[in-house]
C-alpha cells in the first residue's frame, strides 16, 4: 500500500533524477520569484499594518493589546501563506502540470488520457486553477470569520488544519487528474471516496510548504508525489455523474 509520504519521497527523488530534473527549473525559478516579491513587501509593510490595526481598537480594551497583537500576526501570516500558495499555483499551474504528465510516463510507463497541445494545456490550467480558486476561497474566507466568533474560535485551529489539507489535496492531485480528464466535481467525489489517503497527502504537503526557501524545491517533488497516489488509489475509482 503506497502511503501519503512514501510517495512523496518517491516523487521527489523522481524529479530530481535524471530524465525529469530539467522539468523542475521553471516551477522552482517562479516560486523563487513569487516567495522573495511577497517577504520584502511583508516586511517593509509589516510595521504600518500593525500600526492601523491597533489604532482600530478602542482605547477600553487597550489592556488586551497582549492577545490583540498576536492573533493579528497569526492571521497575518495565515494570509501570506494562503497568498503565497494560490498565487504560486496559479503561475506555475502549466508547468507543473506538464510536470506531472512527464512523471507519469516515466513512473508508469503510459501517458495520460490528455491529448491536448502544449499552448492549449496551458491555457487550461490556468481556467482549472481559477475554478479551484472559486472553490477554496469562499471557504476559506467562512474559516477566517469563523476564527474571530467567540467560543466557535476554540474549533478554528483543527479547522484550519484539515482545511488546509484538504485545499492541499485538491491542487496537487489536481494536476494528474486534470491529465486524465477528470472533472474537477469527479476528482472531489474521488478524494472523498479515499479520505484518509487525501488528507494524509493534503496534510503532508501542507507541512512541506511551511519550510521556508527549502519548500520551493520540495514542491515539485508533491506534484510527482500526486502523479503515484493518483495511479494508486484514485485511478480505478468510476467516475459518478452528479445527483
Amino acid at each position: 500500500m503506497l502511503d501519503a509520504f512514501t510517495a512523496l519521497t518517491r516523487g521527489t527523488r523522481l524529479v530530481y533524477g535524471r530524465g525529469l530534473r530539467r522539468y523542475v527549473y521553471a516551477p522552482i525559478a517562479v516560486n523563487l520569484t513569487v516567495y522573495s516579491a511577497m517577504l520584502y513587501y511583508v516586511v517593509s509593510h509589516f510595521g504600518g499594518w500593525l500600526e492601523s490595526w491597533m489604532a482600530l481598537v478602542p482605547a477600553w480594551l487597550g489592556w488586551l493589546e497582549w492577545l490583540i497583537w498576536p492573533l493579528f500576526v497569526v492571521s497575518l501570516v495565515l494570509i501570506v501563506f494562503f497568498t503565497f500558495t494560490l498565487v504560486t499555483h496559479l503561475i506555475a499551474a502549466p508547468f507543473y502540470g506538464f510536470l506531472a504528465a512527464k512523471v507519469e510516463v516515466q513512473a508508469t510507463g503510459r501517458p495520460p488520457l490528455d491529448d491536448r497541445g502544449l499552448a492549449r494545456t496551458a491555457v487550461d490550467a490556468l481556467g482549472r486553477e481559477l475554478v479551484k480558486l472559486g472553490y477554496i476561497l469562499p471557504r476559506a474566507l467562512a474559516l477566517f470569520i469563523l476564527s474571530w466568533v467567540p467560543a466557535l474560535n476554540v474549533a478554528a485551529p483543527f479547522l484550519w488544519a484539515l482545511f488546509s489539507a484538504w485545499m492541499m489535496a485538491i491542487t496537487y492531485l489536481d494536476y494528474p487528474m486534470d491529465n486524465n480528464k477528470v472533472s474537477f466535481a469527479d476528482m472531489r467525489r474521488r478524494l472523498a471516496s479515499r479520505s484518509w489517503q487525501t488528507l494524509t497527502f493534503g496534510g503532508w504537503v501542507t507541512l512541506i510548504t511551511w519550510i521556508p526557501l527549502a519548500n520551493l524545491f520540495l514542491l515539485p517533488g508533491a506534484v510527482a508525489g500526486a502523479v503515484l497516489m493518483w495511479d494508486r488509489h484514485y485511478r480505478g475509482e468510476r467516475d459518478v455523474a452528479p445527483t
